[in-house]
């Protein structure tokens, strides 16, 4: 579909939802790029924030334009800064070592569950300072949000239900009283009780974190141990050079783009190529596309350590581009070097399982053998 989207042309009117999609590199990168002409703020799904109620308060990162979006963002950034991440690598690495252990203690298990969930959930919550209670509802919270960009179908009426109970719960963890006094959500508060930004600001820019931090990092690190699991000669490349645990993150993030579409709307008629974007159109950027586009990638169908996977647009580009990407790449360096010092091989043992999302490219199982080194 990405293909013939990519050759029908630079802009694709898809009829059936009455918006424009890009899906070339160039392209997709340009609408990053220009939040001038390609706004956020009137929602990054389907749903147009001029004409429809949001079903929750708008995120004041991913749903916001300069100047709304300034004194968040730069919060965000300091947050999660060089700093706070140097004082995380040491922790991380000793829980992935402490995982790895756990789990080279079994034959063969489901990689979802037991690593590409499990670790995220471990130590970006405590990151963040939420206590442990009540993180299972994280993952179904994220996938929700992430759901509801649209279209509305049975994956948004499935996850509605719980929308109250899961929305609450979130709600509670950003209060300043729920967070510990020493993680992510209480410098974003310490940043509130400077003035950098208001007292209502603070808990939605925590709200933003548990929203995005989680599932798509889950579903990147499935990417990474299904594409090593399936191209057995690039494990052996990183068990050689570890260095490349990073490389190989951003080259499975490119490969399979976990985030596979975010939404835009023209702020007025907007020409691309021999077409004309009206104003107040919503248009649909297919990030997975334009990261597999030939015109911009050599061989873009292949998994590839060799690679130099930056420029891809699996965070986003631009000042929008994702807030946590270096945690995210964090997260992966840890698990990714804790498994290359101990595991030989990765061998898939049974057929793999695709969770569907309207937004995310995820997996529900991906039963492994890990064959110890």
């Amino acid at each position: 579909m990405h293909e013939l989207l990519r050759e029908a042309g630079p802009v694709v009117h898809l009829s059936r939802y009455d918006v424009f999609a890009l899906a070339r590199y160039e392209e997709v990168r340009e609408a990053l790029v220009d939040w001038q002409q390609f706004e956020s703020g009137a929602g990054v799904g389907l749903s147009n924030f001029r004409k429809e109620e949001p079903w929750r308060p708008p995120s004041l990162l991913l749903e916001a334009d300069p100047p709304l979006h300034d004194a968040p963002r730069r919060v965000l950034t300091k947050v999660l800064g060089p700093r706070a991440l140097h004082r995380l690598r040491e922790g991380w690495a000793a829980d992935a070592e402490e995982l790895v252990d756990a789990v080279l203690e079994q034959a063969e298990f489901d990689a979802v569950p037991v690593l590409t969930e499990a670790f995220p959930l471990r130590v970006f919550p405590d990151a963040v300072g939420i206590g442990k209670e009540g993180r299972e509802h994280l993952l179904p919270y994220g996938n929700h949000a992430f759901n509801a960009f649209g279209p509305h179908n049975d994956l948004v009426a499935a996850g509605a239900p719980r929308v109250p109970e899961l929305g609450a719960w979130v709600g509670a963890q950003c209060a300043r009283e729920a967070l510990t006094d020493d993680g992510f959500g209480a410098a974003i508060w310490a940043m509130a009780d400077r003035g950098e930004i208001t007292e209502a600001q603070a808990p939605l820019i925590v709200r933003s974190l548990l929203t995005a931090g989680v599932d798509t990092t889950v579903h990147g690190l499935s990417a990474v141990l299904y594409a090593f699991a399936t191209h057995p000669g690039e494990w052996q490349r990183l068990r050689e050079q570890p260095g490349l645990a990073r490389v190989a993150f951003d080259e499975a993030v490119r490969w399979e783009s976990p985030v596979q579409t975010f939404f835009r709307t023209a702020t007025t008629d907007v020409r691309i190529g021999n077409a004309v974007i009206p104003d107040g159109h919503k248009i649909l950027m297919f990030l997975a596309a334009a990261n597999r586009d030939p015109r911009r990638w050599a061989d873009p169908d292949r998994f590839d350590l060799t690679r130099d996977p930056s420029g891809h647009v699996g965070f986003g580009f631009g000042i929008h581009q994702c807030a946590g990407q270096h945690v995210a790449r964090l997260e992966a360096e840890a698990l990714l070097t804790a498994l290359a010092r101990r595991v030989e091989r990765i061998e898939l043992t049974g057929p793999t399982k695709r969770h569907h999302n309207n937004t995310l490219r995820a997996w529900e199982s991906i039963p492994v053998r890990l064959v110890p080194a």
